[in-house]
């Protein structure tokens, strides 16, 4: 049984928005004007999210699923192509490829970092491969060198899965800039607009191509030129957004901060791995449980430290691919989807709370 020592002390919830007066008094100021939806804070919002990336263009869609499966769109992704993407990782990733009718092609990821493992890309290559899909995962970049590279060579798609990676960089270069890049807005994510996504890119065509797909084809009102979607954001969203984004230096500061103190401090778990020349902005600490995870998570959860788990499943094992015919052996992902745990390294943790977690999960492993 778990020791009681924390058992009436306030819950340490696994993640908590950062919202405050100015996101209240900037939805306020919209709420006022009129203009609820796709305006200019929309458009001002896209701007700024755009020069955070260091790309020409960003294009605010209603969620990461959305911005990934337009990402797809946009580049004529479908029905006989196949994509390379990573097993572990939330099933959006790889269903949004179903959405458009191609055909995910899983390869396995690095036992330490849990990432799309680029040493193994080449060899699922095949004459219907159009695109390569990494996902960016817990807010810490693929080795987008090699990746660049592998795409270059056989002329392939780059879409980025940036969707917990906002402001991560790799060699100095913001995720999101390096091919069509895809982040989502959730409520959890390390800045939201309570739901929503972006699209980032530096090509003018896909741009367009991106901002006619989410809005019904409309190439001027009423007039429309190719089958388009319902997938707009709002001035409600940016208003939030565009406070999130001045907000988000310091709160990446504070994940990372957060981050060094958990490695610095925790013992008997696999500690979460950095790969040299990335920034990590820490969506999520996961590690590595040895022993048994359910019980590790149920005793914290009874010191009052909530967790997580992602992933309990890879996507090639989950019922939907399993009726699709997946049947690959993917030995790291399924080796990770036993043993990660994600403790809470919000920007609301505490000096005491980051020592409560320490105190529970060295005492309990």
């Amino acid at each position: 049984m778990a020791s009681p020592i924390h058992s009436k002390l306030p819950f340490i919830p696994i993640a908590k928005p950062q919202l405050g007066d100015e996101e209240k008094e900037s939805v306020l100021n919209v709420l006022d004007s009129g203009m609820l939806a796709q305006g200019a804070r929309v458009a001002e919002f896209e701007a700024r999210f755009a020069d955070l990336c260091g790309v020409k263009h960003a294009v605010a869609v209603a969620s990461g699923t959305a911005a990934l499966w337009l990402a797809l769109l946009a580049h004529e992704i479908g029905p006989g192509d196949e994509v390379i993407t990573t097993p572990f990782s939330f099933i959006a990733s790889a269903n949004c490829i179903l959405y458009v009718g191609a055909k995910p092609v899983f390869v396995d990821i690095e036992p330490d970092t849990y990432l799309l493992d680029a040493s193994k890309i080449r060899e699922r290559i095949t004459a219907r491969t159009r695109a390569i899909l990494p996902v960016h995962l817990y807010g810490q970049p693929c080795d987008m060198s090699a990746i660049m590279e592998i795409a270059r060579d056989h002329d392939l798609v780059l879409i980025e899965d940036a969707c917990q990676a906002h402001g991560a960089t790799f060699g100095g270069q913001t995720v999101g800039s390096f091919g069509t890049g895809c982040f989502s807005l959730y409520a959890t994510k390390n800045m939201t607009t309570g739901e929503g996504g972006i699209i980032t890119t530096d090509s003018d065509a896909t741009a367009e191509r991106l901002r006619l797909l989410r809005n019904h084809g409309q190439s001027q009102h009423y007039e429309h030129v190719v089958l388009g979607y319902h997938f707009r954001t709002t001035d409600i969203q940016a208003a939030i957004g565009l406070v999130q984004l001045k907000k988000l230096g310091a709160l990446t500061e504070r994940r990372i901060a957060n981050a060094q103190y958990l490695s610095e401090h925790l013992q008997g778990v696999q500690l979460p791995t950095t790969a040299p020349g990335r920034l990590h902005v820490f969506h999520q600490y996961t590690i590595g449980v040895h022993g048994d995870r359910l019980a590790l998570q149920e005793q914290l959860r009874e010191q009052g430290i909530g967790t997580a788990v992602h992933y309990p499943r890879p996507i090639h094992q989950q019922p939907l691919y399993q009726s699709l015919g997946y049947k690959s052996v993917l030995p790291q992902a399924e080796a990770a989807s036993r043993k990660v745990l994600s403790l809470p390294v919000h920007p609301a943790l505490s000096r005491s709370d980051l020592e409560r977690i320490v105190d529970s999960v060295n005492t309990l492993t």
